[in-house]
């Protein structure tokens, strides 16, 4: 073969390599594997994990994929009833205190478990048993030292747990009743509980093991958030349309933030920009910008928005709205309601399960 039939030979082959490898790729993207880029593929790496929801109305941890956007598992807690849920830092347990059978303050049941569940095998795996009804109700894991902190509200305290052996460890006093919600700042050494009846929070040492102050707040208080530099404490006024500021530099109020209704459950974006607030009697969410400390926006859920949980991306959050059994997934890019998924009854507590890429 002389130089030119060589060289003619080698485009005609180099053309029908690319057309080939065009046409794999574009069947590869047809069937929906390979690695095509896509707007699918870009959600399904950003939402790389399962969100956990409390169904208080049938007793169950229920699993939902956030991408096929439906629950894909329910899981029997064996208890009356668990109102929160806390994933392991590794996503692959969950715990689900069991509170009882009625609201913060209210005579009913006093639970006294705390149920580990395994997430891949759907089942509980452990069960952690205070011996007595302590009402456990918030879960939180320390961000330093991965304990598990859960609130013990019949017994005025925080209580750490090793989640390895599943043995208390510590009991934190709250110095106040009703102790129903926690945060803990980003360095591990500072909790926070929202104190329902006496409309307080209380500050806590998590290394000395002690409580610091108790902060007076307001008549009834629900619900509590850091923002992302620990700089402020957000917890709502169940009298008032407003939102509650606490500076934790001096461990006061320092201002309120105005609200179209009774504020609830709050969650802060990742970038600290935002905090979302339900506002559970406005079936709505709210959107307060965190540096001029004023709302900014609402967003129409269905009824009753509970609890909220942000994507790790900070582009989505998970809301939970308990009248209609469906959690409200909002768009936080484009600011509105991308999509509604089916949860089941009284859906309330929410968590963010990581999951290995």
């Amino acid at each position: 073969m002389n130089l030119q039939n060589l060289l003619t030979s080698n485009v005609l082959f180099n053309h029908a390599h690319i057309l080939i490898s065009s046409l794999t790729l574009a069947m590869l993207g047809v069937l929906g594997v390979g690695t095509i880029s896509s707007s699918n593929g870009a959600e399904a790496r950003a939402a790389h994990g399962l969100l956990l929801v409390a169904n208080k109305g049938d007793q169950t941890l229920g699993i939902i994929d956030p991408v096929a956007g439906r629950q894909i598992a329910t899981i029997p807690e064996n208890g009356v009833t668990g109102h929160e849920v806390v994933a392991s830092p590794d996503g692959k347990h969950a715990f689900v205190p069991i509170y009882g059978n009625a609201g913060v303050g209210k005579p009913g049941t006093d639970g006294q478990l705390i149920r580990v569940i395994d997430l891949d095998k759907r089942e509980i795996v452990g069960t952690i048993d205070f011996g007595k009804g302590v009402r456990p109700h918030c879960a939180v894991i320390g961000p330093k030292d991965h304990l598990l902190y859960v609130t013990t509200e019949l017994s005025n305290s925080v209580t750490a747990i090793d989640p390895q052996t599943l043995k208390i460890v510590a009991t934190i006093p709250t110095g106040q009743p009703e102790s129903h919600m926690l945060a803990i700042t980003r360095n591990g050494r500072r909790g926070y509980t929202s104190n329902v009846g006496p409309g307080s929070v209380s500050v806590l040492d998590l290394e000395a093991k002690k409580v610091l102050s108790v902060i007076p707040v307001c008549r009834n208080t629900q619900r509590i958030a850091l923002s992302v530099d620990d700089h402020w404490v957000f917890t709502a006024d169940q009298g008032n349309p407003r939102l509650a500021v606490i500076d934790t530099k001096n461990n006061e109020v320092a201002k309120w933030i105005a609200l179209p209704g009774t504020g609830y459950g709050t969650a802060p974006t990742p970038n600290g920009h935002w905090l979302l607030v339900a506002l559970n009697g406005k079936n709505q969410v709210g959107v307060v910008d965190v540096r001029a400390m004023k709302l900014t926006r609402t967003l129409d859920v269905p009824p009753s928005p509970q609890e909220i949980v942000v994507r790790p991306d900070g582009e989505v959050a998970y809301v939970s709205c308990d009248a209609s059994k469906q959690i409200a997934v909002l768009d936080l890019k484009n600011w509105k309601l991308e999509k509604l998924i089916d949860a089941g009854p009284v859906a309330d507590g929410l968590a963010w399960a990581k999951r290995e890429e």
